[in-house]
């Protein structure tokens, strides 16, 4: 970055992630870790790197946080900044943009979803930049917006910039987009859509709170009060250590251990009930979930070791989620009677291979498929190819009472010793018996091991989730685990 000659040095990189940051050469550029590194600083000082170049007009950014009230920080910050390095560079309060001497503009602007897109359809910003990017639950702005990156003069460089820490609604996607952690340093090359077309090469940085010895130097209980603060393990984890291998949600981050509920595939014994259910969506994916209820006899592990179960036991056995590969919470848009083919053909599958006995019972599915609007109910279109359902409860408290039976089974999977927030002093079993019954999910179920357990609690409703984020597949399993199927009582389930 240039400076004019009477401007004195009042910001550089301190060795380490600031530094390899703002010298990354790729196109997009992930800064993730701890809190504390100066991600946002370095975001905003990645921007001025151009101006004052002799780019001028040409050079335009924007800057985007997910609702108004959290652009006060980034506001802040620039204000502290800005008017040091280049002292004629002027801020709009009314317009939240920044205005430097040359004629470059930075933009601060706030975007919810991907609808928001349609505010910037057509305008070209070379540098565009998202802070605490795991806060939208979705990729779907963050793409659209790839389309404004753009200039008509070649010199001027083109970039996407990102930070975050690895707790947020976003996380699944933001740890998929970027290969994380195994990929973090590594640049992602070569990768193409579901189209086939080339995607850009991507990147993600790690930064972490202990490279900040200028924090730490003024502020050395600045971590002690970031232990304080961590509402669990998971956020402590991820806000000191940048750890992506956490579940970073909040509906089930206090009762969800992988070790414990995600096994590997058995045969199904001939004696326990099959059944599937399903969340229905076009635009938003659907998904079908097959799960095996045991009646309390022992399944046979592929190893041959036996696995004691409790009757009512609930094991997700296989899964189909219909989601675009290209960006994440968006639909197929298939046909209702494309989807009955689909699931009659992965049943006949998992018939021959001898994976289960018999035919898979109907289970509970969204209620939405009965609606009749404008002709025939999406049900019917089930029925014309032999596939049926039950109508899941969808009365008022279902939501919140199916999230609790989740979280209870959840609990009943984990040894009391194991459970998180257990009183130092609690005396424990000394020979715990499990009795009530549990939920477990085969490893190849991979698509709700990546989005259930990670589900955010919503703000305003702490007994709900976060509707905004991928809940489909959550939806189908509480159908499920709220379900009664062919006598069984709910309460015996």
């Amino acid at each position: 970055m240039q400076l004019p000659p009477d401007v004195e040095r009042v910001w550089e990189p301190q060795p380490g992630s600031q530094v390899l940051f703002l010298t990354c050469p790729i196109f997009e550029c992930l800064y993730e870790g701890t809190r504390g590194p100066g991600k946002t600083d370095a975001l905003l000082m990645d921007f001025l790197r151009e101006v004052g170049t002799g780019l001028g007009a040409d050079w335009r950014g924007i800057l985007f946080r997910r609702t108004y009230k959290e652009l006060g920080d980034v506001v802040a910050k620039t204000q502290k900044w800005f008017k040091r390095i280049f002292p004629q560079a002027t801020f709009n309060k009314q317009e939240f943009t920044w205005y430097f001497p040359d004629g470059e503009m930075l933009l601060l602007r706030h975007g919810k979803n991907v609808d928001d897109y349609w505010n910037y359809h057509g305008h070209a910003y070379p540098w565009i930049a998202w802070e605490e990017l795991t806060n939208w639950p979705d990729d779907g702005l963050y793409r659209k917006m790839m389309s404004c990156c753009r200039s008509t003069n070649p010199l001027v460089p083109k970039r996407i910039r990102a930070t975050c820490n690895p707790y947020g609604s976003g996380h699944n996607w933001v740890k998929r987009r970027f290969q994380l952690p195994y990929m973090r340093g590594i640049v992602i090359r070569d990768s193409v859509d579901q189209d086939g077309n080339p995607e850009p090469n991507r990147v993600a940085l790690h930064g972490s709170i202990h490279e900040n010895r200028i924090l730490l130097d003024a502020d050395p209980e600045y971590i002690s009060r970031l232990r304080a603060s961590a509402r669990n393990r998971a956020e402590l984890a991820a806000w000191l250590y940048g750890r992506w291998d956490i579940v970073a949600g909040g509906m089930f981050d206090d009762v969800w251990d992988v070790r414990r509920h995600a096994i590997d595939k058995f045969n199904i014994p001939a004696s326990w009930k099959v059944d599937r259910s399903f969340d229905w969506g076009s635009s938003k994916p659907f998904s079908v979930g097959w799960w095996a209820q045991s009646d309390g006899t022992d399944a046979i592990l592929a190893d041959g070791r036996k696995l004691r179960t409790v009757r009512g036991d609930l094991f997700r056995i296989n899964e189909w989620y219909g989601c675009s590969k290209r960006e994440s919470n968006v639909g197929l848009n298939m046909l209702a009677a494309d989807i009955a083919k689909g699931i009659k053909d992965r049943e006949a599958g998992m018939l021959q291979s001898g994976f289960i006995r018999l035919k898979p019972k109907a289970g509970p599915a969204d209620s939405a498929i009965w609606t009749e609007e404008n002709g025939p109910s999406i049900y019917s279109d089930f029925v014309k190819n032999q596939i049926l359902w039950e109508k899941a409860d969808k009365s008022p408290g279902s939501r919140k009472h199916g999230w609790e039976q989740m979280r209870k089974r959840m609990l009943a999977s984990v040894p009391p010793w194991e459970r998180p927030n257990v009183e130092p002093g609690t005396i424990m079993p000394y020979n715990w018996i499990r009795d009530e019954p549990g939920i477990f999910i085969f490893r190849n179920c991979k698509s709700f091991l990546e989005t259930v357990p990670t589900l955010p609690r919503d703000d305003k409703n702490t007994d709900d989730v976060d509707t905004d984020a991928e809940d489909h597949i959550a939806d189908e399993a509480r159908y499920r685990c709220r379900a009664t199927v062919s006598g069984i009582r709910q309460g015996n389930m």
